[in-house]
């Protein structure tokens, strides 16, 4: 490119006093203030912080690819190679999207086409920027898959993103971002809707690519563990601003600001419940089975079955915590839906000694208030069109149909009090309500009705690491006051640790390895839990077995 002369010492892209100004309805607010970094040739930054404290729309910034008018620059230059992005011509910046700068995001599922096929996605980025044949793009793309770590990659040109795992849909993704060789790659989040062990390979992946290929790299996070192994200098940012930087081992042995300390401190922490030996059993599974039938031909006979759920058998004791971890695809969920007659399966379940698989889904009604889920984004999970003292108190007016509305208004006020949010609030709707307090809302919808067993799928896992400690903690407040029985499911390992008291590994459908949470945590035995374990705590690449791309 052409532009300003530049120094073997200078950096490779300088932002420079930036500001984001978002413009509706005749308001104006500025996301981002006044925020300047610098990243060097082979070097990756880290921008850190929080939901909304602007780490994503600065690095949209710097691609121009904010919604304009919408947004706008009051302040501020990005130059890359010593030019200025912002003020550069259109044909100029298309030429450095996708050639010289790259980026990933966070959901592949939503970056990438449903329509078209892995070759053709990654083809078109070769067509787009070198011109090349299309024989020539074929055997690019085979070598880019084969490069990030996608097994017989041939088999996988044809395939579509919805048949690919969460670990290969981020790998076509990364080598879309590879495709033209870019001297600078942007990574938005690109670990944290995936499973440790695979979060670990795709970290480790990243890291490889980035030496082999002497790119610098923006790596955007909220999980200060990835920050600490991974980034050469951290740049704080909370409330559009960046309040601290510096090297990475600087930043981490000696925080200066606040909000920097604060966010060091925000892994969650504190012991599960103690046991307690005498506590009555509130919920057991023997040797539960949950099998999907696989039909073919055209009298649609079943020639196999895909086996979710094979033989685990469980028990879960009042004021207890069983943590249930794996995969996705492992069976977490399927087995928590099971326990609680959501779907159909074999083996025999009790809860509070009463057989559950002998009732209808009919006759389960009676007992539903008693058995509550909570899950994993709390956003899907409650309706956009009702406002929070009508999602709150539904159980209510279904389980509850004596009480008055003052008496059903009043629990739902209680509820709210109880999860930590004000009740003068229940006449909003979901989306006035940040992440973690949508949470407590769905908490709260669950809690009302006074259960006595809690499924919780993955509660935690969509929140920033301070939300996760808070919920957390709310979540051991309410069991002890309550004495409640919770299963909860999850893939973030170091949560599970704060909660459970005993917990069981599940690998397609099996039960790998249970027992103690220190037991499991501290002594694991079988190979699969220790490549979890040192994914989770350690950050170390899981081991190539564990998990099959």
């Amino acid at each position: 490119m052409s532009g300003a002369t530049e120094k073997p010492d200078d950096a490779l892209l300088s932002v420079r006093d930036l500001s984001v100004e978002f413009h509706q309805s005749g308001d104006s607010q500025l996301a981002v203030a006044h925020i300047s970094f610098d990243i060097r040739r082979g070097e990756t930054v880290a921008l850190v912080g929080e939901s909304g404290s602007g780490k994503s729309v600065s690095a949209l910034s710097i691609l121009r690819l904010l919604p304009y008018p919408a947004a706008s620059h009051p302040s501020g230059e990005v130059l890359f190679k010593g030019r200025d992005l912002l003020s550069a011509p259109e044909p100029v910046i298309r030429d450095v999207r996708g050639n010289d700068i790259t980026m990933i995001f966070q959901e592949p599922m939503t970056s990438l086409n449903p329509l078209q096929s892995v070759e053709k996605q990654i083809s078109e980025i070769l067509h787009l920027h070198q011109q090349i044949r299309p024989e020539a793009a074929r055997r690019q793309v085979l070598e880019l898959l084969d490069q990030v770590g996608i097994r017989d990659p041939e088999k996988r040109l044809a395939s579509y993103p919805h048949q690919l795992s969460g670990g290969q849909r981020q790998r076509v993704m990364i080598a879309m971002a590879l495709a033209n060789r870019p001297e600078l790659l942007i990574a938005d989040e690109p670990t944290t809707a995936l499973d440790v062990t695979v979060q670990a390979q795709i970290l480790e992946l990243l890291s490889n690519l980035k030496n082999q290929h002497g790119m610098a790299m923006l790596f955007i996070t909220h999980d200060l563990g990835i920050v600490r192994k991974f980034a050469d200098r951290v740049c704080v940012m909370t409330d559009g601003r960046i309040v601290e930087s510096g090297p990475t081992a600087e930043i981490f042995a000696n925080p200066q600001h606040a909000y920097t300390k604060h966010l060091l401190a925000a892994e969650p922490k504190g012991q599960p419940p103690e046991r307690k030996p005498m506590a009555d059993d509130v919920m057991r599974g023997r040797d539960i089975k949950v099998w999907f039938p696989v039909k073919q031909g055209f009298l649609r006979r079943t020639v196999d079955h895909i086996k979710a759920v094979d033989g685990v058998s469980l028990t879960l004791k009042a004021g207890q915590t069983l943590g249930v971890v794996g995969e996705s695809g492992s069976g977490k969920t399927t087995l928590g839906l099971a326990l609680m007659r959501l779907i159909r399966s074999e083996g025999e379940i009790f809860f509070e000694n009463q057989p559950l698989h002998a009732r209808s889904f009919k006759e389960m009604k009676p007992l539903r208030s008693a058995m509550q889920v909570v899950f994993q984004d709390p956003f899907g999970s409650l309706s956009p069109r009702m406002s929070i003292a009508d999602i709150v108190g539904e159980g209510l007016a279904i389980h509850a149909r004596d009480l008055s509305a003052r008496d059903r208004d009043r629990l739902v006020a209680e509820a709210l009090e109880e999860v930590g949010l004000d009740a003068a609030t229940r006449w909003r709707y979901p989306h006035e309500f940040s992440g973690g307090q949508r949470q407590r809302i769905a908490i709260a919808r669950a809690m009302v009705l006074k259960p006595r067993f809690v499924m919780l799928d993955e509660p935690t896992s969509a929140l920033d690491m301070s939300v996760q400690a808070q919920v957390v903690d709310l979540l051991r407040d309410l069991q002890a006051r309550h004495d409640l029985a919770y299963l909860f499911i999850s893939h973030d390992l170091k949560v599970v640790r704060a909660l459970a008291n005993d917990v069981i590994v599940l690998r397609n459908g099996k039960v790998v390895e249970q027992g103690t949470a220190d037991k499991i945590f501290d002594r694991p035995e079988t190979d699969y839990t220790k490549a979890l374990m040192a994914a989770a705590f350690n950050l170390e690449a899981a081991d190539s077995t564990v998990v099959s791309e």
